[in-house]
């Protein structure tokens, strides 16, 4: 497996380890709407809720999951870190629930939750 595949596509001043993903948590994590056009707070209590991120980098035991992916995983379970003034979060790759896989056309992913 060539070492250059866990790179990230911005040169980050940290190398993963392990079955270890250094991701980023999408923007839609915030407010949402409902089907009705309702806006629903990030604040608003609801059950279990999991959240998609991007992967920026993995470690060398990392199996199922590439840079460039969107995972989804659960939110209660990271560990956050700052790097170069924006911030990450850690994941294991146990941890992911899921892997968007691209359309057929390229556009979007097949995954809607």
């Amino acid at each position: 497996m060539p070492d250059e595949s866990s790179q990230p596509i911005q040169a980050l001043p940290i190398r993963m380890l392990n079955d270890r993903l250094l991701v980023t948590l999408d923007d839609a994590a915030g407010e949402r709407r409902s089907s009705a056009g309702i806006v629903i707070p990030a604040t608003a209590a609801v059950g279990k809720r999991l959240a998609w991120a991007d992967v920026v980098a993995t470690g060398q035991h990392v199996r199922q999951v590439e840079v460039g992916d969107r995972v989804l995983f659960d939110p209660e379970d990271r560990a956050e870190v700052e790097l170069e003034g924006a911030t990450y979060l850690l994941l294991r790759e146990k941890d992911v629930h899921a892997v968007a896989a691209p359309r057929a056309a390229g556009t979007g992913t097949g995954l809607y939750l």
